[in-house]
């Protein structure tokens, strides 16, 4: 087998995301042929930044999604004979080519690459929805009600703002604070905020229907405690709550650490957001109009308040999923929360950079990966930002 020219390699990977190509052209057929239905999402069809963005991201959803297909071989595989070898080079057995070369362990760089993606896409937008829900839960009343509330919860925020942000996240994941089970104490705490949310939500918006409202907040109190117990805890560790055969989510510790931490040091920024935004919109007509109904104070900021927010805040969770994933291939960097042999961008690039001047493409290839999804991101973000105002 012969070595692959520039152009063969490029025709082999597009062929590769074969899969991803398809996803995204249903995906833009559908939503353009339903855009003006689809509210502030539809919308952004009619922005090209944002149409370029949500492209970006969408390929990286859908290459994390398809990667076991698009992978070419195993990404902890070693071939001795392809260290550090150049893109388009066969492998010695004749079962293909390494599209992207081979790292310093003779890995294939294109499947570590695309496997990569997927941790990227499984932490980011979850751990950033979750610091929300902490950041709303918790901005909402501090705005409204304002005085010893709002003064007790910003002091907490600007304390943890305070830190230094890699300095934090090296605190939470250094074996010394593991061993003591800081992080799943910390994730005992934030992890119950989705359900508080959720029973909030509902309750202020069915308060006058009990029947139905009890049914519902039972079956959150329920479903969501269950998933919380499994979540949160870990046979073998000191936070086990549930035995193992009734413990169907396993989460892997190093996981979970990365994944409280993200959460941790988002919440306190989403928070000040929500509060400032919270201080502005209560002085509305609309709220005063909804006070002189008699409505409760929670009915007021879930569902007066936080819709008529949610363009800055949609705004803000795409740039937030975009600085989450700059945290985590910071953390695999410097080798924080991670396993060593865990394909993230992070810890390939850093895998990668002791060998830049002779082997450059083991670290440039998760690099410009990483910089094209945040880029996209951020294009999304404008794009959103763009289509809000002109509501």
């Amino acid at each position: 087998m012969d070595e692959l020219s520039s152009g063969a390699i490029l025709l082999a990977v597009i062929k590769r995301f074969l899969p991803v190509w398809i996803a995204l052209i249903v995906t833009f057929a559908v939503s353009i042929r339903y855009k003006r239905r689809l509210g502030l999402y539809g919308r952004l069809f009619d922005s090209t930044i944002g149409m370029i963005g949500f492209a970006l991201v969408m390929f990286w959803v859908f290459t994390a999604l398809f990667s076991d297909l698009i992978v070419t071989r195993d990404v902890l595989s070693q071939i001795s004979g392809m260290k550090n070898k150049v893109p388009g080079t066969p492998v010695p057995d004749g079962s293909g080519w390494y599209l992207f070369g081979g790292d310093h362990l003779g890995r294939d760089v294109f499947s570590r690459m695309v496997a990569g993606s997927r941790v990227v896409i499984e932490i980011a937008p979850l751990a950033t929805l979750f610091a929300f829900m902490v950041g709303i839960t918790l901005g909402l009343p501090a705005g409204y009600y304002g005085g010893k509330l709002d003064a007790g919860l910003s002091f907490l925020a600007n304390l943890i703002l305070a830190f230094p942000v890699i300095l934090l996240f090296y605190l939470l994941v250094t074996p010394e604070i593991v061993e003591t089970g800081l992080p799943q104490y910390i994730a005992i705490v934030l992890f119950l905020f989705p359900i508080i949310f959720l029973m909030v939500l509902v309750n202020s918006r069915y308060y006058v229907m009990p029947a139905f409202r009890t049914k519902v907040l039972t079956l959150i109190a329920v479903i969501g405690g269950y998933l919380y117990l499994s979540l949160v805890g870990e046979v073998g560790t000191r936070v086990a709550v549930l035995p193992n055969a009734l413990d169907l989510i396993h989460v892997p510790g190093n996981i979970l650490i990365v994944f409280v931490s993200v959460v941790f040091v988002n919440s306190p920024t989403v928070f000040r957001i929500v509060r400032g935004l919270t201080l502005d919109i209560k002085t509305r007509d609309y709220v005063s109009a909804a006070q002189t109904r008699g409505e409760r104070p929670w009915y007021i900021m879930l569902w007066e308040i936080l819709p008529n927010a949610r363009g800055p805040l949609i705004v803000d969770f795409c740039l937030r999923i975009g600085y989450t994933t700059i945290l985590l291939g910071t953390l695999g960097f410097f080798g924080l929360g991670l396993s060593p042999e865990s394909p993230d961008w992070g810890s390939t690039i850093n895998a990668g950079r002791k060998l830049l001047t002779i082997a450059p493409h083991p670290a440039i290839v998760p690099a410009l990966a990483l910089m094209s999804l945040v880029l996209g991101l951020n294009l999304l973000a404008d794009g959103l930002r763009e289509e809000s105002l002109k509501d």
